[in-house]
């Protein structure tokens, strides 16, 4: 049987599609409005739900995901400001083409449709989530995990409050509890148009493989950082530390650091002991002699360039030049962001051509892959795929087009015989 939550979206979906951009953001500013006004409320919500999780014994990059202090929420706030403020993104005309002079063609965007989240520990997704369906005017379902159901209960009250203000379909946007809800939704494809996980990579390999939905995510996010002989050390172990130690349990810190054999040893000594004076381990396989040396410690050769460690834990390897760092991240990489330290240009173009990541920076910290730095005001996602959207995902991985043609009972048979000739000229 079809979830119902789903279908009742599915309903309410062209409704929303058909709104128009004020209104929309009429709802966007009840939801700030309404998140400001219970801010006391909501925090003392994810203060129940940290309790819980403590006495539950979850791991502590887990906790970090799930806390929503006062900092998060000032960004929370700031984030749905900036999407309040974007432009429109239905009704855009990416294209328009006169077929001939009496047959006009374009290509418009407009909303995907029903869009389901599945997210885990972090309550702040939900709203900004929330923000860019209601912008882009997808009907969204949201499932976050049981151990945020506190702050979420609270979150979703004012984005319900919100809808309903702005005179939108109240069941446009949908909240589920429990956890038996997740297969009734991968199995809801006559509903739902897109899933987006945002978890552990054994959720997103879980959707991935259990559904005919559309899936928009990443299974990992294994960044590596590649020093070269070229870089500026002093702006290496900022960027390094940075990347490593901002946020650790994100998905853009470093999880690899891959050293120019070309490197002063001392030079590598002294990143490496930097990042240890900020309690970062630092790990390499057995076999890495040289990194040993450098202040590695030693692991079995298995687990070391494969994990996403999402703590203050990062791999080290030592690399032959740009190559061995192309050819470990090729090997290891997640598609998720590459870091080049480098003063030389060529080396950072060479590995920007052979590498394929959502993101490759040159002397800046992966933590930058983000939709708020961005400027989307928030996202909804990471996406690792090649094919659009990649990379953190606004408003513009939530619409599709569609082709609109306009004509004066024209025909294709008439350009068959050749009465007529197509012009195909851009307007």
């Amino acid at each position: 049987m079809t979830l119902p939550k789903a279908r009742m979206a599915k309903n309410a979906a062209s409704r929303l599609s058909s709104a128009s951009s004020d209104v929309r953001n009429a709802a966007l500013d009840h939801f700030v409005k309404n998140l400001q006004d219970g801010r006391a409320k909501i925090l003392a919500a994810n203060q129940v739900d940290l309790d819980a999780a403590k006495r539950d014994c979850i791991a502590d990059s887990l906790i970090g995901r799930l806390k929503l202090d006062d900092k998060k929420f000032d960004d929370l706030l700031k984030g749905l400001g900036v999407v309040m403020a974007l432009p429109d993104p239905v009704g855009k005309c990416l294209m328009h083409r006169a077929i001939d002079d009496d047959l006009i063609l374009q290509k418009i965007t407009c909303p995907i449709g029903v869009v389901a989240v599945i997210f885990e520990s972090r309550p702040d997704a939900l709203p900004q989530i929330a923000a860019l369906a209601i912008k882009s005017g997808n009907a969204i379902i949201l499932k976050g995990g049981r151990e945020a159901i506190h702050t979420n209960t609270a979150l979703f009250d004012c984005l319900e409050r919100a809808v309903i203000k702005a005179g939108l379909p109240q069941d446009c946007v949908q909240l589920l509890m429990d956890r038996k809800d997740v297969d009734a939704l991968l199995a809801a494809d006559d509903c739902i148009d897109l899933i987006i996980p945002r978890g552990s990579s054994d959720l997103v390999r879980y959707i991935q493989k259990n559904t005919d939905i559309q899936v928009l995510g990443h299974a990992e996010g294994i960044c590596h950082a590649y020093v070269d002989a070229s870089a500026d050390l002093d702006l290496a172990a900022k960027v390094l530390i940075d990347a490593k130690c901002n946020y650790p349990a994100a998905c853009n810190a470093i999880e690899t650091i891959l050293f120019d054999q070309s490197l002063p040893i001392e030079a590598m000594q002294s990143i490496v002991a930097a990042l240890k004076e900020r309690g970062v381990e630092v790990r390499a396989p057995e076999e890495e002699d040289l990194a040993r040396q450098v202040g590695a410690d030693v692991l079995p050769p298995q687990g070391a360039y494969v994990t996403e460690y999402g703590d203050l834990i990062v791999a080290l390897a030592i690399v032959a030049g740009v190559d061995g760092a192309i050819e470990h991240v090729r090997q290891y990489g997640s598609g998720h962001t590459e870091i080049v330290i480098a003063q030389d240009q060529k080396i950072f173009d060479k590995f920007f051509a052979a590498v394929n990541a959502a993101g490759i920076y040159l002397n800046a910290s992966s933590r930058f892959a983000d939709g708020f730095r961005y400027g989307f005001g928030a996202e909804v996602g990471i996406s690792t795929g090649k094919f659009h959207p990649r990379g953190p995902v606004g408003i513009e991985g939530l619409v599709s087009y569609k082709y609109k043609i306009i004509g004066k009972g024209n025909t294709v048979g008439e350009y068959a015989d050749g009465t007529k000739t197509y012009k195909h000229k851009d307007l």
